[in-house]
């Protein structure tokens, strides 16, 4: 994923996705729609039962995308990191981390559509953001992973499918949400089968042979 840089001045329109009668405590409701948007792509059905759970309309689902797109295109938008704490607040922690030679900082926000994972931005120097997807939360069971059956959509993350069936291979996503892994994983009959893996926002959408 590109950087973004997060040095640009505030947005003083406050027309974020969290924006509006409800005001800032609407953040992480919108925020979960902003997620939903682009799954609903390959799941819709799943994204129908999410919408239920929140109270949301598919209306409400479109205004809060078309909102962070236009947040995130403005001129005077904050950069990423800050629109992320402007929208979900303060973060739930705050991690440091090596990777490689850098050293980055992980910030993490609970998301309750999905309470076993959190979202995870990892941030580097002057404030860019590196990645931001859906990790597995700390201390909760990560699923077993061992054939095609255990693939199921919204079930794992990028992460947890890359260790199962490593090497698993990056491959690149058909837009800036999206990730893609090539392996192989065993079938139901024990039998090695080439799989792509499609993750959306870090979450496992669907696969294809």
């Amino acid at each position: 994923m590109n950087p973004t840089t997060d040095n640009g001045p505030d947005d003083a329109s406050g027309d974020g996705p969290g924006s509006g009668a409800g005001g800032p405590a609407d953040g992480p409701r919108a925020f979960q729609l902003v997620l939903l948007r682009r799954m609903a792509d390959h799941q819709p059905g799943l994204v129908e039962d999410a919408l239920r759970a929140l109270g949301a309309s598919r209306a409400e689902l479109r205004e809060a995308n078309r909102r962070w797109q236009a947040w995130t295109h403005s001129p005077r938008s904050r950069g990423a990191v800050q629109r992320y704490r402007s929208l979900l607040g303060r973060p739930e922690s705050v991690t440091a981390r090596r990777i490689g030679d850098l050293t980055c900082e992980a910030l993490t926000w609970p998301v309750p559509l999905w309470p076993d994972l959190r979202f995870e931005v990892l941030t580097g120097p002057q404030g860019t953001a590196w990645n931001a997807w859906l990790v597995r939360a700390p201390g909760a069971a990560a699923p077993a992973l061992r054939t095609t059956g255990d693939l199921v959509p919204w079930s794992c993350t990028v992460d947890e499918v890359a260790r199962a069936f490593a090497p698993a291979r990056p491959m690149e996503g058909t837009a800036p949400t999206r990730w893609r892994l090539a392996f192989t994983v065993p079938d139901a009959d024990g039998e090695p089968r080439p799989t792509v893996a499609e993750f959306t926002w870090g979450l496992l959408q669907r696969t294809v042979d």
